[in-house]
């Protein structure tokens, strides 16, 4: 039974909700039916409150939405920031960046997979995918320096390395779940040598 079809809760069996708690509820809501087939109607049951209650905290479902997509993007944008502030090499700040790109999905799991379904059906939705494209461009350019330092291979277009990287990101979406036998760390580790493996200069 999903989350949205359980029974209410009785009223006095009722937790005291604020508004991260009901973004708590509204993200898992949104993973199981999508956001567009969600009602408020069905993010009250799940959380076992009236809908004047839920208004009582949010405007309705494109806050939490808008909530739970700031914070998956500011997590990326965090660690974009970080790596672009380092003084190494281009590849360096690359691999720190794809190192804190995973942390960030491991962190904020549900609200990254909500970010990688969203269609641009909102205006929320849409800014949203504006500043996708940002981190999207941001990266490429980190990809092109790497590669005119000489430290990645330049066979493919810097764009099309930089979407192919974060699609091995982002595919852990499908298959990863928090609280499993991989910590942040060796999720970071693994995809990082496997990303780079194949882009890497070797000596001769």
């Amino acid at each position: 039974m999903s989350t949205a079809e359980r029974p209410a809760r009785p009223a006095e069996k009722r937790s005291r909700y604020d508004v991260e708690s009901l973004l708590a509820v509204a993200v898992e809501v949104f993973g199981e039916r999508g956001y567009d087939g969600t009602s408020m109607d069905d993010l009250a049951r799940a959380a076992g409150i009236t809908k004047s209650s839920f208004y009582h905290h949010v405007k309705g479902k494109e806050e939490l939405l808008g909530r739970s997509l700031d914070r998956a993007l500011g997590g990326l944008f965090a660690a974009l920031e970080t790596a672009e502030s380092d003084d190494g090499p281009a590849v360096k700040r690359l691999e720190g960046l794809l190192r804190g790109s995973v942390q960030v999905l491991v962190r904020e799991f549900p609200h990254v997979r909500l970010l990688l379904r969203v269609r641009g059906n909102t205006e929320t939705e849409r800014a949203a995918l504006a500043r996708r494209r940002e981190f999207d461009h941001r990266v490429t350019a980190l990809v092109a320096a790497a590669e005119a330092e000489g430290d990645l291979r330049s066979a493919a277009d810097p764009g099309l390395t930089a979407r192919l990287l974060f699609g091995l990101i982002n595919s852990l979406t499908e298959w990863y779940r928090p609280g499993g036998g991989l910590g942040d760390r060796e999720l970071a580790d693994a995809v990082v040598d496997l990303a780079l493996s194949g882009l890497r200069v070797r000596p001769a």
